[in-house]
């Protein structure tokens, strides 16, 4: 009698530890006005803010103890932090040319082209559980309104112990009435901006970080930018602990694997429209549209990444194992 006892008590604190464990991983989404706010296990993880800018957004991105791994210019002053590129809006899907209206840069920055907006349009759903889920609508219009395409964006969250995940596929719709061309340029596509401390020591830097960058094909720091690669891993020790952002390329991406532009300064973006800024040289220089991509009127185009949040370098945080069960639709 006492053996079975045992065993009840025993199989009611694995029955506990299993559902605290899930609770621990359960994502909450929350509407809000301009943003929907994203928890897992009661902690803020991110929030999609989709008012207030030209383009919708992720920030911040919070690691489980807490640590910030976005930059937070240009959403509020941090001292110590690089103020260039205010358009780096911690995660965030532009390109710099989509039928000559740059949806990247803002201002006078970057090309000569007009600068677009990404207009909010609508949340088609918001779901809370075991994944979180945000489908989403967007307007591409550029400055004086006119709709240049429309986006239909998927964003799942999801969390492992001391990790977390988030798949952001989109879908690019051209209108009916034209062709829309995605531009050879080096300036997009699926980005995020590290924190200071992540980027790697660089020109012109408010404070030394200690980062490095590697690619699924073993190309490191300074040699990754406009290399192509299954997935590239940034990542960074604070406080004795080392934390990583890997940004995986679905095998079903256009021109998979995509080049990757990995910036000393905290830029990672993975980019499929930018070959002749990538592989050209002075000596051998491509041409210009090269790397042009033409959606049909009426066509599509469907970008699916996963952005990899884990502890320690790539080694330790099984970086190759998690790519090998995205691509396996995991």
């Amino acid at each position: 009698m006492k053996s079975f006892r045992l065993l009840l008590i025993l199989s009611a604190l694995a029955s506990v530890g299993v559902a605290a464990r899930a609770a621990d991983s359960a994502v909450k989404l929350t509407r809000l006005d301009d943003r929907v706010r994203v928890e897992v296990g009661g902690q803020l993880f991110t929030e999609y803010i989709f008012k207030g800018a030209s383009r919708p957004y992720c920030y911040p991105i919070l690691a489980p103890d807490g640590m910030p791994l976005t930059r937070d210019f240009p959403m509020k002053a941090t001292p110590g932090e690089d103020v260039d590129h205010k358009h780096h809006r911690a995660l965030m899907f532009a390109h710099s040319d989509v039928n000559k209206i740059d949806f990247w840069n803002e201002g006078t920055s970057g090309t000569k082209f007009p600068k677009g907006n990404t207009v909010h349009d609508g949340l088609v759903e918001t779901s809370s559980g075991k994944v979180g889920v945000i489908r989403t609508k967007n307007r591409w219009e550029s400055p004086d309104g006119k709709l240049i395409a429309t986006d239909e964006t998927t964003l799942r969250f999801r969390a492992a112990g001391d990790t977390r995940m988030i798949d952001y596929e989109v879908t690019i719709h051209a209108t009916p009435a034209a062709p829309l061309v995605m531009g050879d340029n080096k300036d997009g596509t699926m980005a995020i901006r590290v924190p200071q401390w992540m980027t790697l020591p660089h020109k012109n830097q408010v404070s030394a970080g200690a980062g490095h960058i590697v690619t699924a094909k073993g190309d490191r720091d300074a040699k990754a930018w406009g290399t192509r690669a299954d997935w590239c891993d940034y990542f960074a020790e604070k406080n004795g602990k080392t934390y990583g952002i890997a940004l995986f390329d679905h095998p079903q991406n256009l021109r998979h694997p995509t080049w990757w532009m990995a910036r000393d300064y905290g830029l990672f973006t993975a980019n499929p429209f930018g070959q002749h800024d990538f592989e050209g040289t002075k000596e051998k220089p491509l041409p210009a549209n090269i790397g042009d991509h033409t959606i049909p009127a009426g066509g599509t185009l469907t970008l699916k990444y996963r952005f990899y949040f884990h502890s320690g370098d790539e080694q330790a945080g099984q970086v190759a194992a998690r790519y090998a069960e995205y691509a396996a639709g995991k």
